[in-house]
């Protein structure tokens, strides 16, 4: 996957720098800036436009004393959509409009589920170790056990913890912490 990201952000650049040069001698070279610059412009208004509306909506909460409402996906997806066209380029332009337009977003939105659906997926079988069933249950899981164990379940100390507060009559076993019995 890390390997897909940085040839994908090395890939992209050149792709977008070929289309414009392309674009650019279809069209010509100023209705092509004039094109990106459009672009950027109406990315950056969307963002700021979107950010505004986050940001009203969490005052309005702590105004109010209650929590915010979670974001809605359609509005993370006109964020993103705003950023992929302020990002000058022509293919990063074209993406960003899939990200807005109403009648591209249910499937935008339907490839997304389905992309994180199949990480988180895959992410819970690496954690999950061998033989282990559950997910976050490995061995180099902060809640893995004992190999061999398969609910979790260790050995038992019983004993009693000894607090030694100010004020109290329980003596003085302040360095003992945890008694055997």
């Amino acid at each position: 996957m890390r390997f897909l990201l940085v040839l994908a952000f090395l890939a992209v650049p050149v792709l977008e720098i070929l289309v414009s040069v392309r674009i650019g001698q279809a069209i010509g070279v100023w209705p092509a800036i004039a094109l990106l610059a459009a672009g950027g412009l109406l990315g950056s208004w969307i963002v700021r436009r979107e950010g505004r509306k986050a940001w009203r909506k969490l005052q309005e909460a702590m105004q109010t004393g209650r929590m915010p409402e979670p974001g809605a996906p359609g509005g993370a997806m006109t964020v993103a959509g705003g950023v992929l066209l302020a990002i000058p380029g022509f293919l990063t332009d074209v993406v960003g409009l899939l990200f807005l337009l109403p009648f591209t977003q249910p499937l935008v939105r339907a490839l997304g589920a389905r992309f994180l659906a199949r990480r988180i997926r895959t992410l819970a079988e690496r954690t999950a170790g061998p033989g282990l069933g559950t997910p976050f249950g490995g061995m180099d899981s902060p809640f893995g056990g004992v190999p061999g164990q398969r609910d979790g379940s260790g050995p038992v100390i019983h004993g009693e913890v000894i607090r030694d507060e100010p004020g109290s009559s329980a003596g003085h076993d302040s360095g003992r912490g945890i008694t055997g019995r």
